[in-house]
């Protein structure tokens, strides 16, 4: 293990505040009732399971009643567009999402489309970024979902979610049925603004461990009267919309989290952009031949996504990891061969330069030093790949 550790892998997860601990410690063994029972001691959970819906309710300015709590970001995103699908099958078969979606959604696409479902993929430009006008002309008569999410994981575009979801609306009236906007936030809770309403979505993803919460929970919001078909039956636990008996400790970490991520939102926005920008400064001016990935500015605060000239992406993340800096690649192991991010090849990456990407995502526990040191590091380390002779064709 390297003496020094940088963590600037936030978009990956992040570490549990000791606050967040501290809330969900109790119902692991003193209040650890099933909050389904009637007793006093499954009431306390009951009682607790309440006041973090309660939270995470008042984070998104929405009804209590429209929360429903989950295993994290990757089950949301899978209930919110197979029960939607589903709920309105007799309605339409047609769906629009875009080509640089997280797997969680597009899978889920590919899935629908074996159950007879039409999906549009809809390109996106240099930057990431999809506009409200192509998504309206993608709608048709038959399209009964849209989801578009609200930024990306890895290169951290920012879309215009509220303008899509207006436009995708005014397109529903004109054609005289519902079609149900969803958005996958996962990477947004902390940087921006989660308001429903303000958004105009139907649905909207989150995933507790992102913004210092636990593993292994999320919560799927679910705008009353949405067109809604249930994917987890049993119980009948989440009001009939996810049944399992609840995670306790992770719903009353998440919502303790979340509370803590939406009231600190603006002082960890400016902070996270300062030492972004330092980074993406710092690197263009010590490195020729860097690309940066996705919107220069539309872009979350605690992202740089950069790609290297002659270089390799895998070898930049063992390099960083014997320098004791935890960072990740745009690029994806699958089975024998690596892949270039399907992101980065949507914005126009040649594949070379799409598998030598790097993402390092900065937290309120990382600072100027931090930056500092991955910048003593980090360049020597790209030019001494550059040089290293070419494997290719040896054998």
């Amino acid at each position: 293990m390297p003496e020094k550790l940088i963590y600037m892998d936030h978009a990956a997860t992040t570490p549990v505040r000791p606050d967040v601990l501290k809330a969900m410690t109790p119902y692991f063994r003193e209040s650890f009732g099933n909050p389904s029972s009637i007793y006093t001691l499954a009431q306390e959970s009951r009682k607790a399971v309440d006041d973090a819906r309660e939270k995470v309710a008042r984070a998104l300015g929405a009804r209590v009643s429209e929360i429903v709590f989950t295993s994290g970001g990757t089950e949301s995103d899978n209930t919110a567009l197979k029960g939607a699908a589903f709920a309105l099958r007799n309605v339409g078969n047609h769906i629009v999402t875009t080509a640089i979606e997280h797997h969680a959604v597009l899978h889920t696409c590919h899935q629908l489309e074996q159950f007879g479902f039409e999906v549009s993929y809809l390109p996106v430009d240099q930057y990431g970024l999809v506009t409200p006008a192509q998504v309206a002309e993608a709608v048709n008569g038959r399209t009964v979902l849209v989801s578009v999410m609200m930024a990306n994981n890895e290169i951290g575009t920012i879309e215009p979610v509220a303008e899509i979801a207006k436009a995708v609306k005014d397109r529903a009236g004109s054609l005289g049925h519902t079609i149900v906007v969803h958005t996958d936030a996962v990477q947004a809770a902390g940087y921006l603004d989660l308001d429903v309403n303000a958004l105009g979505v139907d649905m909207l993803s989150l995933s507790a461990h992102k913004f210092h919460g636990p593993k292994g929970v999320g919560a799927l919001y679910v705008r009353r009267s949405t067109p809604f078909e249930p994917q987890q039956m049993g119980g009948g636990q989440e009001r009939q919309r996810r049944s399992g008996t609840e995670n306790v400790p992770g719903i009353v970490g998440m919502g303790e989290a979340l509370r803590i991520a939406d009231g600190s939102r603006e002082q960890a926005s400016a902070y996270c952009t300062r030492l972004r920008d330092r980074i993406i400064a710092e690197i263009r001016r010590r490195l020729d031949g860097v690309y940066l990935n996705g919107h220069p500015t539309q872009r979350l605060p605690n992202n740089v996504n950069v790609s290297f000239e002659s270089v390799e992406g895998e070898p930049i993340l063992l390099g960083l990891d014997f320098a004791g800096i935890c960072a990740s690649s745009g690029s994806a192991c699958s089975s024998a061969s690596l892949e270039p991010s399907h992101v980065l090849v949507a914005i126009g990456r040649p594949a070379a330069i799409a598998q030598a990407s790097l993402r390092l995502t900065v937290g309120l526990e990382n600072t100027d030093e931090d930056v500092d040191y991955v910048m003593s590091v980090l360049p020597d380390l790209v030019r001494r790949l550059r040089s290293m002779p070419s494997l290719a064709g040896v054998e």
